[in-house]
């Protein structure tokens, strides 16, 4: 019977992923075994787990003289320079565009204190009211949840003073009509 394709896409269940991780980690592993002993190819295989685990293979005794083999070689080296460049340029676009971010919040930030408001057009002052009338409803919002808490807490202290107050009257009131006595 022929299993049907699997479509390549992340699996969302966590167990099942970790299932599937487990089965095909130990068939890669044989298939990098297996090749290492058909064709006597020295061969090093790392694999991290999605939580960090490290599983590694090497058809030499120690996994460290492959890698070291491989990063003498002159293609590495080209390939592992290309990819330092290219990690270079996405991380200075991405701190790019992290600084036009910081600069556009700290110009929000500023209007909503009411500074620079005379670069404003009449739609950002409505809109920086708009925000600003929002923000007061949450703050007001909150307020009064913590207000009521409060009240709550009161409420149930003062309940529990009656209850000892109650209790300590009728301990004074039996005291007192036994020394009567």
């Amino acid at each position: 019977m022929v299993r049907g394709k699997t479509e390549l896409k992340r699996i969302e269940n966590t167990s099942s992923r970790q299932v599937t991780f487990s089965k095909r980690r130990s068939g890669i592993l044989k298939k990098a075994f297996e090749l290492s002993v058909l064709c006597d190819a020295e061969i090093a295989l790392v694999i991290f787990s999605s939580n960090g685990k490290l599983y590694e293979f090497s058809s030499s005794r120690v996994i460290d003289k492959t890698i070291e083999r491989y990063l003498k070689n002159p293609k590495t080296r080209a390939t592992m320079d290309n990819v330092q460049l290219d990690l270079r340029q996405h991380l200075k676009d991405e701190a790019d565009e992290l600084h036009k971010k910081i600069e556009l919040l700290e110009a929000s930030q500023r209007r909503l204190l009411g500074d620079n408001l005379d670069s404003c057009s009449m739609d950002d002052l409505e809109e920086v009211e708009l925000q600003l009338e929002r923000s007061l409803k949450n703050i007001r919002a909150r307020k009064s949840t913590l207000f009521n808490e409060q009240i709550d807490q009161l409420k149930q202290q003062e309940e529990n003073l009656m209850k000892a107050n109650t209790e300590l009257r009728k301990k004074v009131g039996t005291q007192n009509y036994t020394n009567f006595i």
